[in-house]
Order: C-alpha cells, then structure tokens, then sequence
C-alpha cells in the first residue's frame, strides 16, 4: 500500500521525465552545471557588450549612452540564445519568451553589474578606445570576473529549480 501512495504522489510533482535530475530542484546541483548556465549567458552578454562598444565608440558617442546600449544588446543576445534554443524544441514564441526571461534575467543582471561596474572602476577604462590595449584587457578581465561571480548565482538558482532550470526541460 505504501509503495501505492507513493507512486500516486510521484504524479503530481511536476517534474515527470526529471526525476533524479539535479536541475528540477532535488537535487545537489554541479559546479560544471551552473559553469555551463553561466557560460551561456556570458555569450550573450559579451557579443552585446562588444558590439555595442563598437557601435557607440564609431558613432562617437558619450561612455553613457555606450554602455546602455551595451546593456541593452547583453540582454538582447542573452534572450535570444535562449530563445533559439528553447523554439528549436517546438515551443511556442510565447511560452519560449517566457522561459527565456525567467532562466536568464538574473544572470545577466549581475553579470552586467559586475562587468560594467569594473569597466567604470578601472582607471581610464571608460575612455579607452577600441584600438587601445586596454579597451580589450579591461572588457576580459570584467567579463571573466563577472563568470566568477555569476556561476554561484546560478548555481543556487538552478538548485531550486529556478533560472536555467526553466530551459532544461527543453533540451532533449
């Protein structure tokens, strides 16, 4: 009877197919996990944060307006890898759109919080151009940083079945 219950309870968790699986949350989360989430997003993050240095720094903008349409492209590129991803599995935009939301807007943020807050602390970064060894030393070390930091957030995210978790249901 007891073996009853429990298969009857089993229906009703809301992780049928993941059983087991450390992303639905029940799981001991691995570090190689959350470093692969965090991957992702920092791909999205650095060719936003790259093109859109590139834009500002030709159309010679200000470093404000720069960095917000960085920011604005990090988010744009993050979002859509995920989306890319998660259409491919036949899902609707919609529900995609949402799923991308809810796995990636975290990490990004605090990726671009840690990234974009080394470039404005760093001595001269703020004004270096793209030709200057510095533009590229300074955007690696921010972007590497924020990884560093980000994979702990996602990591204990993706624990509690949050954040790249939403996403891996997708992915067969």
């Amino acid at each position: 009877m007891q073996h009853e219950t429990h298969t009857a309870h089993e229906g009703h968790t809301g992780h049928e197919g993941h059983e087991g699986h450390a992303h639905a949350g029940h799981g001991k989360v691995s570090w190689s996990m959350a470093a692969q989430a965090t991957l992702h997003c920092l791909t999205g993050c650095a060719i936003g944060e790259i093109l859109g240095m590139v834009i500002g720094t030709a159309l010679g903008w200000g470093n404000l307006p720069t960095m917000v349409l960085a920011i604005v492209l990090a988010f744009f590129f993050g979002y859509s890898l995920t989306l890319r991803g998660v259409l491919k599995a036949g899902v609707d935009f919609r529900t995609a759109f949402r799923v991308a939301l809810a796995a990636d807007t975290l990490s990004i943020a605090v990726m671009e919080l840690i990234d974009n807050g080394v470039i404005v602390l760093w001595p001269a970064a703020m004004d270096a151009q793209l030709a200057d060894a510095l533009f590229w030393i300074a955007l690696a070390v921010s972007l590497a940083l924020a990884f560093v930091v980000t994979t702990p957030v996602n990591k204990w995210m993706i624990g509690r079945g949050k954040g790249h978790a939403a996403v891996h249901q997708y992915h067969h």
